[in-house]
């Protein structure tokens, strides 16, 4: 890879782990068998991501519509979750990763919610990289749970209302999604970072989950640096930008200034910046 500039290099990749169970099921074997292989996709995901300028990694885990699972599955995969949380707390610690949970909590086994809470506080310190894991997550669930918990000032800009998504679902202050992966050869975000994405380059593979090796990361964030990212204007080959400046959409309410690489949404229909639109129908879910 070329030499870039430390902000090109902090990215904030997100990953629909899919195709574990049809991973096992082609080779004849149970259905855990694929989510359990999907871990080791997980260990060498969290191992490249540095190396690849990746900074935070949010992994889809379990979403809340997972649920309608076979009951023997579901407790598998939540067993699962927590065997890794407790394996992996070492390296974790070792490599300076920080962990955060996003989801409810509420419907979790309490094992889980230990597990989940003890990795979270003794990780507080990671710089490395932030690894978020979604369990029990939808993006809709959060949206509207913030919208109610939210306590609206007269005009409250996007900054704002992604604050009170981050407390609605926990994780924490991230970033926008620049790059998001679904492996397993569907197409579609399946209620996972709908408003974090709005943005974010999709990338979508054939490969099944416990197959995604280092080759394959490292391919997606490659192909993501050479897109132009443009956030609904054009390239300065194309002409000056008409768009107001950061300055005069932050002073007039001390709005948090935006970073070179996260522009003012500017909307394509001349609305506001600010202005929040109502949600659209949701893709298909997971």
């Amino acid at each position: 890879m070329t030499q870039i500039s430390l902000e090109a290099m902090r990215l904030h990749v997100a990953i629909i782990m899919d195709g574990n169970g049809r991973w096992a099921t082609a080779r004849g074997l149970p259905r855990p068998s694929g989510h359990r292989s999907g871990t080791e996709a997980v260990r060498r995901a969290v191992r490249a991501a540095p190396a690849l300028g990746i900074t935070t990694l949010t992994l889809f885990a379990f979403s809340s519509d997972n649920w309608k699972r076979p009951s023997v599955e579901v407790r598998g995969l939540l067993r699962l979750l927590r065997e890794f949380l407790d394996r992996e707390l070492d390296a974790l610690l070792e490599r300076g990763v920080r962990l955060s949970v996003i989801g409810r909590r509420d419907r979790l086994p309490p094992a889980l919610v230990t597990a989940m809470a003890a990795g979270e506080g003794l990780t507080a310190g990671g710089r490395t990289l932030h690894l978020r894991i979604a369990i029990d997550y939808s993006a809709r669930d959060a949206i509207v749970r913030a919208a109610q918990r939210a306590r609206l000032p007269e005009r409250p800009t996007h900054d704002d209302f992604a604050r009170w998504l981050g407390d609605a679902y926990g994780g924490g202050d991230a970033p926008d999604v620049d790059l998001l992966i679904r492996t397993g050869g569907e197409r579609r975000l399946s209620d996972f970072l709908l408003w974090e994405s709005a943005y974010a380059e999709l990338h979508f593979t054939s490969r099944m989950w416990p197959d995604f090796d280092v080759s394959d990361l490292t391919a997606a964030v490659e192909d993501f640096r050479r897109r132009h990212r443009r956030f609904g204007g054009v390239s300065h080959s194309e002409g000056p930008s008409t768009a107001p400046s950061d300055a005069s959409i932050d002073s007039s309410r001390g709005e948090r200034r935006r970073s070179p690489r996260h522009p003012p949404a500017v909307s394509r229909s001349g609305h506001d910046s600010n202005w929040i639109a109502p949600a659209k129908p949701a893709l298909e879910r997971r």
